[in-house]
């Protein structure tokens, strides 16, 4: 059984993502207007009529602000902890206590043959996560919006196939560019963002280990960051650190903020 994905939005102003098998197809966060993730959805044949679920990583805006009107219409289940579900409550009153599921982290849920595990990430939330999706031995692991990359987070991505990684910023064009420097600062800390050079460092680990293929530079900023700029950091970072990925065959992949990457497939190279 094939395990697939496609990000359908990735950035600041909104991130989702569909990871499908031939028996379950889940929706990882719902961070545009649900208008928006219709269409997006459209343009990759999905129908969330027939989504099993929604896992959301953490409450900010980004994440959820189509939640509320999506998880109605549809009347779709909606996964998230404790602690999450309490943090984003005003903004989703209108989902029945039937429909609102309350994962532990580091639970492992079972949607059909596809089991998608939660783990801890570092960042100003309430309890944000990351979550890894394993089918056949197979597995793709979605590690953004973190500070730093812990060795939780390590110990649950580092054996990924496929691995959505933020790459949010480049800490030159942050340091002069115009935010305040209380935002600054807060993307700099250990409950912010992942910076380019951060992101390089992270992956020459997991390239080490052996196992993944392509890594999906995920969560860029629009203003302090460039796709271009973000995958020549990292890779150069991983070539400090001894690895080619050239020689290693594995791609460095684009996410964008206003449109769905191409289906891809889990195992395929």
């Amino acid at each position: 059984m094939e395990m697939r994905f496609t990000i359908l939005a990735s950035g600041s102003t909104g991130n989702a993502s569909v990871i499908e098998t031939g028996d379950a197809r889940l929706l990882v966060d719902a961070g545009l207007s649900a208008r928006k993730l219709e269409q997006l959805m459209e343009l990759r044949n999905v129908d969330p009529r027939k989504l099993d679920g929604i896992l959301i990583t953490h409450e900010h805006s980004d994440h959820i602000k189509g939640l509320d009107v999506l998880a109605r219409k549809y009347e779709l289940p909606v996964y998230a902890n404790e602690k999450t579900w309490k943090a984003m409550e005003r903004h989703v009153a209108g989902i029945p206590d039937r429909k609102r599921h309350i994962v532990k982290t580091g639970e492992t849920l079972v949607f059909g043959s596809l089991r998608v595990a939660s783990f801890p990430v570092s960042h100003d939330a309430a309890e944000p996560v990351g979550y890894s999706f394993s089918l056949d031995g197979l597995k793709l692991s979605f590690a953004t919006d973190l500070g730093y990359v812990s060795e939780k987070v390590m110990e649950n991505i580092i054996d990924s196939d496929v691995l959505i990684l933020e790459s949010n910023h480049d800490v030159e064009m942050l340091r002069v560019g115009a935010y305040p420097w209380n935002i600054k600062r807060r993307i700099l800390s250990d409950v912010g963002h992942l910076s380019n050079d951060m992101a390089g460092e992270a992956l020459a680990r997991i390239v080490a280990a052996g196992s993944v293929r392509r890594v999906y530079l995920a969560h860029l900023s629009r203003d302090c960051n460039l796709m271009e700029l973000a995958r020549m950091t990292v890779e150069s970072v991983v070539e400090e650190r001894g690895y080619s990925l050239e020689d290693r065959k594995i791609r460095l992949m684009d996410t964008y903020s206003d449109r769905p990457t191409e289906w891809d497939a889990v195992g395929f190279d």
